[in-house]
């Protein structure tokens, strides 16, 4: 059964796929293609993180909209991610720096 949505609610739905599918095709890109391990990890948390939860966000509306009930389930997962990455990539870079600790960038120069 199909749910006839109002064009601005279709247009916002298209904005945030479209979008998200961009920003985790960016993220991706960047995680094949940067150098280093410090500037592939960029990629995932940054750019692929918000693609996916715009695409969690606008599957989360079209439920709400369809049901006629708030569908929370893309929420908490979005919650879920948005918690998530920061902490593993914190984690993937301590334990880089504690690996390799030439990788360290150099401290900024003081100014006096």
């Amino acid at each position: 059964m199909l749910t006839q949505l109002p064009l601005w609610l279709d247009a916002l739905l298209a904005l945030l796929v479209v979008g998200g599918t961009l920003f985790a095709l960016v993220g991706s890109w960047g995680l094949a293609k940067l150098g280093d391990f410090l500037k592939r990890l960029h990629g995932p948390t940054k750019a692929t993180t918000l693609g996916v939860g715009c695409v969690l966000i606008a599957s989360a509306l079209w439920f709400s909209v369809a049901r006629g009930s708030p569908s929370l389930h893309e929420l908490l997962i979005t919650l879920f991610l948005f918690l998530t990455a920061p902490v593993s990539a914190h984690l993937l870079i301590k334990a880089a720096l504690k690996l390799e600790p030439g990788t360290r960038p150099p401290p900024p120069p003081s100014v006096n």
